[in-house]
């Protein structure tokens, strides 16, 4: 073999080599993880948590330089997930797209359920998801201020409110809804949205609060049911028509909104963790993601320093403590 053909031949393995690691490097220019990453998903697969979890686990994938693999595992209001994350190695090859009702709401509600919301450690939001007021289609009341009028009906029959189960965020949305306009309400629990929305369309339910999911613009538009209103401060784009709670007389201040996001053990090294954010931060930026996150209903959630959201997790578990003695929830 001549001395240009081996030339040649060393040449071309040198960049092909070359090319092969670019392409294996993490876009973020820090190497978190040595082995693919599984992200946790506390409910099956087909549901909001999980559909989130597929619109960044490709980018994800590519700004960590290995494979993030999204698992389902639901059961117990999402805790048998969060356990799992619990069991695992502290160093950032398991990640949880975790949300209140995992980790604050159910520890409160389910006595059977150990774990506590400061095990975790949250990287950063995914998802701002803003809550809707669903009401029954012949419910006679087209606003939040009707439907606390409708309420205080002397002598009559309590509204009932649906949600996907005790502890859950729409459970708490419903007391403290009941508690705050002094009117007793029916608490009608379901096992998921989809049975709940179904008994709403045949009538056996007043209403619910939930996030946005783009099927309630077909469900409203089909006559099945109607959007009363956002639980909040101001209208959202994906039903402008809809008022906000705060534009009503009675019920200014009542504000309810949920969010997911990842979150890891509390162990995990500072340096994996600012890592791991980074990762985060860089995916959420891609247009393509944001896009995707738009398509489920939700919004894709404002970039926060890892500082910036342990404030958020830590603030959004003393509300909800709170908030469960003055409802005086009782764990079950």
């Amino acid at each position: 073999m001549s001395a240009l053909i081996r030339f040649c031949l060393k040449a071309s393995l040198l960049a092909l080599c070359s090319a092969t690691t670019l392409l294996a490097a993490p876009t973020t220019g820090a190497a978190c993880v040595s082995r693919p990453v599984t992200l946790m998903v506390p409910y099956p697969a087909g549901g909001l948590s999980d559909v989130i979890a597929r619109s960044i686990h490709l980018s994800l994938s590519k700004q960590l330089g290995q494979p993030v693999l999204v698992e389902n595992l639901g059961g117990a209001g999402g805790a048998i997930a969060a356990q799992k994350v619990l069991a695992a190695p502290a160093d950032g090859h398991m990640v949880f797209l975790g949300s209140p009702n995992e980790v604050i709401l159910t520890p409160l509600a389910n006595a059977a359920v150990k774990l506590r919301h400061d095990q975790f450690r949250l990287l950063g939001p995914v998802t701002f998801n803003p809550m809707v007021l669903l009401a029954r289609k012949d419910l006679p009341a087209q606003s939040i201020d009707e439907l606390i009028t409708l309420a205080r009906t002397p002598g009559g029959k309590p509204l009932s409110y649906g949600s996907v189960g005790y502890g859950s965020l729409y459970h708490f949305a419903g007391e403290d809804l009941s508690t705050r306009v002094g009117a007793a309400m029916l608490h009608v629990p379901y096992k998921g949205g989809a049975p709940l929305l179904q008994d709403m369309g045949a009538g056996l339910v007043d209403f619910t609060m939930m996030p946005w999911a783009t099927m309630y613009r077909g469900l409203a538009d089909q006559g099945r049911l109607k959007i009363l209103g956002w639980v909040g401060p101001r209208r959202e784009k994906f039903a402008p028509e809809a008022p906000a709670f705060a534009e009503g007389r009675l019920l200014k201040d009542f504000e309810y909104s949920t969010w997911a996001g990842l979150m890891v053990r509390k162990e995990t090294p500072d340096a994996t963790a600012v890592c791991l954010h980074q990762a985060l931060t860089t995916t959420l930026e891609q247009p393509e993601v944001q896009q995707a996150i738009l398509s489920t209903g939700s919004m894709p959630a404002a970039a926060r320093t890892l500082d910036e959201s342990a404030k958020q997790f830590a603030a959004e578990a003393a509300r909800f403590q709170a908030l469960a003695k003055r409802i005086n929830l009782q764990p079950q």
